[in-house]
């Protein structure tokens, strides 16, 4: 009878925390018992355990067995503890050599003939893992890919319990097919299924939507039905370059965690895009759960876009709760057991009917709503949240000539697309020496320190300072739509046409 020693890792909001597992088996009572703040899935784990090693045709210890989970005071959750709870038990009893599993990891749940089966949140659990040093994880099959996405990681894949004990009891390297250190992650480089190109006419939001992409900004859209807002705004990733590394790997491990991975696509490299329905509840929207909690909308569109069409039909407290993440890049959801705090940087684009009943306002006959109706329809959309939105853009009825255009003469995705990267590309050049990417993460002390306009392009933004008309939210809004003009322009600092354009984008004036 002894004690063994292996390691897992628990999930706290996208962050991976080494935990130890310790078994001994020892004189007392038959049974297991599991402490370390075990949930209800983790303490069915005995269960499962249990069946898997007697399944695999290993005997299960005559004895009293205690599993530890260190540190105790962190909440564990999750079946990804089955692996190592196992094979805990099976050094202890003597089945495979303790000092062999000392200092691997073991991720994965297990079935009750001993199969390993996928869990969620392998990628940020092996880059937890990772901040070890060169470690070996092992994992089940079905997560190899995922998990190979880590660099300097030694990856295991295993289909079953029994495989793997057999390889430690033999003391050898993993074989050539189970080592996944050299294994290249697949891109997903499937073409886009919309282009820009679709929609005709809407000179003025087409503009916008090449802006925002250039600059990662915020967008609010308003005109009736079938003007193209949803198509305009479902076309908006096509203008946005691939993801970089870092970037894809945040995206990814939220994914992961979140359990809508695709299964073919381990790697996420272009920016999301999330559009949650009217009826979404403000958990759904910024996250949250009662016991597991879980990332929200807000959290799966980061470095991507969060679209919410018919905005004003969103509960209004769901609509503020964007405030907070729109201003830090991030959204902290706390509930008794604890707070997890999740990566929340999206561009956000609203699109608003005019009046309740959508119908066009100028024909008298057909729209009854009168001023008040539409007041306080959109009056649903808060002044602090619409002061966060960058460009506010009327999209009007299309002309029957519009309509009728020949769309080979409408630009498509890859040439907006290729004016972007060069615009973006120039704002990352400007921001080489800061740990920001776009004009859009700019924060306002930069912006009035070392990236403020001259006195003369400063001029119409003054004018309205003066008047009221705009806060200092807006002012940094402003300025930072100035830079991505620029950007876009080609010039090395907004003038006065910069400001005046982004000052009249703000105001939601036709420019």
């Amino acid at each position: 009878m002894a004690v063994a020693r292996t390691r897992s890792v628990a999930l706290v909001g996208v962050t991976g925390r080494t935990v130890e597992v310790e078994a001994d088996v020892g004189n007392g009572l038959a049974g297991i018992h599991l402490i370390g703040l075990p949930d209800t899935a983790l303490s069915e784990a005995r269960e499962r355990v249990r069946s898997a090693m007697v399944n695999s045709h290993y005997p299960w210890p005559d004895a009293r067995i205690t599993v530890s989970l260190f540190p105790a005071s962190l909440p564990k959750r999750g079946s990804q503890f089955d692996l190592a709870i196992a094979i805990a038990i099976l050094g202890a009893a003597g089945v495979v050599p303790a000092e062999r599993i000392v200092e691997p990891f073991f991720l994965g749940e297990l079935g009750l003939d001993g199969r390993l089966r996928p869990v969620r949140g392998v990628l940020p659990s092996v880059l937890g893992a990772a901040e070890h040093g060169d470690v070996t994880v092992v994992i089940p099959s079905a997560n190899a890919a995922e998990a190979a996405l880590v660099p300097d990681v030694k990856v295991v894949p295993v289909a079953d319990l029994r495989q793997l004990v057999e390889w430690l009891r033999r003391g050898e390297e993993p074989p050539e097919a189970l080592a996944q250190d050299l294994l290249d992650p697949i891109p997903s480089t499937a073409p886009p299924a919309v282009d820009l190109s679709d929609v005709v006419g809407q000179p003025v939001a087409r503009r916008a939507l090449e802006i925002c992409a250039a600059g990662g900004h915020n967008l609010w859209m308003l005109g009736p039905p079938g003007t193209g807002k949803t198509l305009l705004a479902e076309r908006l990733p096509t203008l946005l370059p691939d993801l970089e590394l870092d970037h894809a790997l945040e995206v990814t491990a939220i994914h992961s965690v979140a359990g809508v991975l695709p299964p073919n696509s381990p790697m996420v490299n272009r920016p999301p895009f999330v559009s949650p329905h009217h009826t979404a509840s403000a958990a759904a929207i910024v996250g949250g759960g009662s016991t597991v909690v879980r990332p929200g909308a807000v959290s799966l569109a980061h470095r991507g876009v969060l679209f919410m069409d018919e905005a004003p039909e969103f509960p209004r407290h769901v609509l503020d709760s964007l405030r907070q993440p729109l201003e830090s890049g991030r959204v902290t959801v706390s509930r008794s057991a604890g707070s997890v705090t999740f990566p929340a940087r999206f561009m956000l684009v609203l699109a608003a009917n005019p009046c309740p009943c959508a119908q066009p306002q100028d024909n008298t006959d057909t729209c009854q709503c009168t001023p008040v109706v539409r007041r306080r329809y959109l009056g649903r959309l808060s002044g602090p949240l619409l002061d966060r939105i960058d460009m506010k853009v009327t999209v009007a009825r299309s002309s029957r000539r519009e309509l009728m255009a020949d769309r080979q003469f409408v630009e498509s995705s890859k040439t907006v697309a290729q004016r972007v990267l060069v615009a973006r590309e120039r704002a990352a050049k400007r921001l080489s020496s800061t740990p920001w990417r776009t004009n859009a993460e700019i924060p306002s002390t930069a912006l009035h320190a070392e990236y403020r306009p001259s006195d003369e392009a400063m001029k119409p933004v003054t004018a309205c300072l003066d008047s009221g008309a705009l806060s200092a939210r807006g002012l940094d809004r402003v300025l930072r739509l100035a830079w991505t003009l620029a950007d876009l322009a080609g010039k090395d600092r907004p003038d006065h046409d910069e400001t005046a354009t982004a000052l009249a984008l703000w105001l939601g004036v036709d420019t």
